[in-house]
Order: C-alpha cells, then sequence, then structure tokens
C-alpha cells in the first residue's frame, strides 16, 4: 500500500496546483512511482485524458510532471461553470447532468465523494505515492459540511498535509493562524508543516513569525519558495486577464464563458495580448474569439452587446480575426443546437464558410493535423479537441492526421478571408506556427520578423521543480510523509 501526500492552501490562488506539480516531479526524479490526485476540480481549463474524457488542466500538468500519461483517475469529478450558478457535472471524464450549487451539493456530492474515494484508495494500491491537491480553502465555514475535496480527502487517505499561503499577497502568517484555528483538532495533527510561497526578499527576515507558529503549532516551516517567472499554466479561477498591447495589438474578447484560455499564453509571451471586455475598443490587428463553454449563449451575448458588428467593422478595416473551438463555430454561417443551449437554429457571424451542427457525443481527443492555410500550409501541428460541435466547410483550415495515435484524415476549421477558425486547441502551442502566422500579421504593419525561442512544457516542469527543490524541505517531507 503506498503513501499519500496532501497539499492544502490557506486561499485559492495559493500556488496548491503548482506546489503539487513540483512534488511530482521531484518524488520522481528521486525514484519513487508517483500519482496526482484532486477529488474534484472546479475549472474551464480542461484536457483530454488517455481514456478520452475530460480531466482539469492542472491535474493534466501534474500527470505529465509524474510522467505518467494524463487519466481520468486523477481528477475523478470536475466542475465546468454554466454561468447562473449552474455547472456541468463530469465524472470520470465524462458529462453525467447540469446542476445548480445547492442542488449538487444536496443530491450529489456525497455519491460521488464515496465513487472517487474508491478511485483515490485503488491509486494508493498501485503506486508508491498520490500526490493530492485540495481545493480552495480547507475551512470555508460555510462549506465545510459540504466539502469533499479538503480535510475529508486528508483523513480519508491518511495523508500527512502541508499548508502552503501566498505570501506576495500579504496577510499570510494571518492566513495560517486562522486557518490552524479553524481546523479541527485531528486535521491539525495531520499536517506536516507549512510553505510560503512566491517570496520576494529575504527570508531570514521572517524568522520571528516561523518561530511563533512552531511555538504555537509545533509545526515547523518547510520551506519559502520564491516568487519564480515561469511558463506553466496557474490555477484558472484565478487567473488575471491580461491588457497589454505589443507591437501587434493582439485582441482576445472576454466572454462569458471562456474556457482553455491557456492557448493563448504564447501570443502573451511573444507579444502580449488584450483582453476586450468593451465592443468600443475592438480594431486591433488580430482579433480572437476564443473557447466557449456555452457556444449559443455566447454568440447571443456578442450580438445582443454590440460586439458582433463592431468584429465585423474591425474586419472590415482590416483587423485578422480567429476563432478557436467555440469562437471557430461562432464565425461560421449558421449553428444547428439541440444539444447544449437547445436553441435550434441560429446564425452565425458569418466570416467563415462553415455550419457546425452540435451532436450527443462530446469529442474529447489529442490529434496531430496538417495546416491548410496558405501562410503555414502543409506544416505539421498537434493539440486537442474538446467540443460536442461537428462542422463542414468547403474551405477547411487543416486536416487531421491522427487522432489519438490512430492515423485518419479528416478535414476541420475553416478558411474565410482575413480569418480561420479551428477546433485545435493549443494551435499556437506550436511555436513554428506562432512565429510564422506572427510574423504575417508583422509583414503587413512594416515591421521586422521576429523569432520565437524554442519551449519545452517538459523542460519548464523541470526548472521550476528545481528552484522549488531547492528552497523546499524535500527530506524532512519524505521522512515525515512517506517513511513513518
Amino acid at each position: 500500500m503506498g503513501k499519500a501526500l496532501m497539499v492544502l492552501g490557506t486561499s485559492s490562488g495559493a500556488g496548491k496546483s503548482l506546489l503539487v506539480t513540483a512534488l511530482c516531479r521531484i518524488l520522481s526524479n528521486r525514484g519513487y512511482d508517483v500519482v496526482p490526485f484532486k477529488s474534484q476540480n472546479m475549472s474551464l481549463n480542461s484536457a483530454p485524458s488517455i481514456e478520452g474524457g475530460e480531466i482539469s488542466r492542472a491535474q493534466y500538468l501534474q500527470a505529465l510532471a509524474c510522467r505518467k500519461k494524463p487519466s481520468v483517475r486523477f481528477n475523478p469529478i470536475l466542475l465546468k461553470p454554466e454561468g447562473g450558478m449552474r455547472s456541468q457535472v463530469v465524472f470520470m471524464g465524462k458529462p453525467i447532468g447540469s446542476a445548480s450549487a445547492r442542488d449538487y451539493m444536496l443530491s450529489r456530492k456525497e455519491e460521488l465523494f464515496g465513487k472517487a474515494m474508491e478511485v483515490l484508495d485503488r491509486l494508493k494500491e498501485e503506486h508508491d505515492v498520490v500526490l493530492i491537491e485540495g481545493a480552495g480553502s480547507p475551512v470555508e465555514i460555510n462549506l465545510r459540511d459540504y466539502d469533499i475535496a479538503n480535510t475529508r480527502v486528508m483523513l480519508h487517505a491518511s495523508a500527512r498535509g502541508i499548508l502552503v499561503t501566498d505570501i506576495d499577497r500579504g496577510g499570510s502568517f494571518a492566513s495560517i493562524v486562522g486557518t490552524m484555528e479553524l481546523l479541527r483538532p485531528e486535521e491539525r495533527d495531520s499536517l506536516m508543516g507549512f510553505v510560503f510561497n512566491r517570496f520576494r526578499g529575504d527570508a531570514s527576515l521572517l524568522k520571528p513569525g516561523f518561530d511563533y507558529l512552531e511555538e504555537r503549532y509545533g509545526k515547523p516551516t518547510l520551506g519559502v519558495i520564491p516568487y519564480v517567472e515561469h511558463r506553466l499554466p496557474e490555477e484558472d479561477s484565478l487567473s488575471e486577464f491580461p491588457k497589454v498591447k505589443g507591437e501587434l495589438h493582439i485582441q482576445i474578447v472576454k466572454l462569458p464563458h471562456i474556457s482553455n484560455f491557456t492557448d493563448f499564453e504564447p501570443l502573451q509571451w511573444a507579444n502580449g495580448v488584450d483582453y476586450v471586455t468593451d465592443p468600443g475598443e475592438l480594431g486591433g490587428d488580430l482579433i480572437i474569439l476564443p473557447g466557449s463553454k456555452n457556444t449559443v449563449e455566447d454568440l447571443l451575448w456578442l450580438r445582443r452587446n454590440g460586439f458582433e458588428e463592431a468584429i465585423l467593422e474591425a474586419h472590415r478595416e482590416g483587423s485578422f480575426v480567429v476563432g478557436i473551438c467555440g469562437g471557430f463555430q461562432m464565425l461560421g454561417e449558421t449553428i444547428r443546437d439541440e444539444v447544449e443551449s437547445k436553441r435550434g437554429r441560429v446564425r452565425g457571424i458569418g466570416l467563415l464558410p462553415a455550419r457546425t451542427v452540435f451532436e450527443e457525443t462530446k469529442r474529447t481527443n489529442h490529434l496531430t493535423a496538417e495546416v491548410l492555410w496558405e501562410p503555414a500550409g502543409g506544416m505539421a501541428v498537434e493539440g486537442y479537441e474538446i467540443r460536442f460541435g461537428r462542422s463542414f466547410s468547403r474551405r477547411p483550415f487543416s486536416f487531421i492526421r491522427s487522432v489519438n495515435g490512430k492515423k485518419t484524415f479528416e478535414p476541420e476549421g475553416a478558411i474565410g478571408e482575413r480569418a480561420f477558425g479551428t477546433y485545435l486547441h493549443g494551435i499556437f502551442h506550436n511555436l513554428e506556427f506562432t512565429e510564422r502566422f506572427l510574423n504575417f500579421l508583422r509583414r503587413e504593419k512594416g515591421l521586422e520578423p521576429v523569432s520565437i525561442g524554442e519551449w519545452s512544457i517538459e523542460e519548464e516542469i523541470e526548472r521550476f521543480s528545481r528552484v522549488v527543490e531547492r528552497h523546499l524541505d524535500v527530506d524532512r517531507i519524505i521522512e515525515e510523509g512517506l517513511q513513518r
């Protein structure tokens, strides 16, 4: 039987996801067979698992850090917000319905928690270490009776816990003390110690606070992790949407149900991106409609709030327009949806020669494709799809060459006049494609071409984890958490 370690946080965005990612790689490098686990995650940034289901991108990244293929077992329950206090409930990678927060807490949570713990028990039987990530704060008084992602999991798994806080926000010592005071005695006993995350400065100046915590609770500070510039995705619930106007003005429409916005990280690294919430701001060199959890509702929102006409006007004035997944569907001629919004046939924005029909079965796959759009014609790219719709176009953007490693030949996406759309999430993480696309736009604007340096998620995981390891008492964590 394996052991379990759990990372809890004093709040959302404290750094739980990336600390688990780093520990996954650190322990894997030290020879442990380790896997990640989060019983329940709420996220609109999902990714395909090896089984063809959906999991949070946080657990997807952690699986890569463990050198494991991402599995639905690592994130049994995924909640995808739909707006109006409702979420789609995904269990073991497959949608099982939609529920309000109240209905979910009162009717489904306990059943799904029991099943998730069965998955956790099997993971412990099969691996040396299960690294568990908590969610938000473990001591929210109004939620404690319904919380299935924090201390209940820790106690069920007999896990030793680490409590992490974000010192960059301020108030970190008070956050730890407040959390400890609200924890029950058996929960406090399961904790090994504390980690301060994102620190800028001289850590020795924090010693009086460390001494206070150890004297009061008998728990040591296990590490002070510095603020690290990195290119790993952060927890999406607290993501900031930047407004950066680079040499190219790249505008991304911030839809009400925006999803998978990690798609645009390479554009942010290479140029800067500007998330737009006012149609009066539209008119950049590039306008992007991103993915959406509720495509038709977001299309109608664009129409009601003046974005559709602003996009069309900007396009007439020379803006290049791109749609990714739901954004691609919106830019087409028509959408027939009897599945998600159940609104039937809806007119699209009309910049792409494509018609979309929503189907009952969601496609969740890893893809390779060959680009047909001329400035990058013939280029091989890879990405993933998470979609209900199937689209038909007279001018496809690419041909899919493989689905989950199996060869195929299937057109996808569409090319229009100064516009294209694609189902390929992660298209911009193909840096050669992104470089060619940006330089196509830069030439039009009279700018010198840019070269985008190579980026490897594997190298980034390794680099980030080495920094964490230097500032974390890993030997003590192993001794107290894994060897007792």
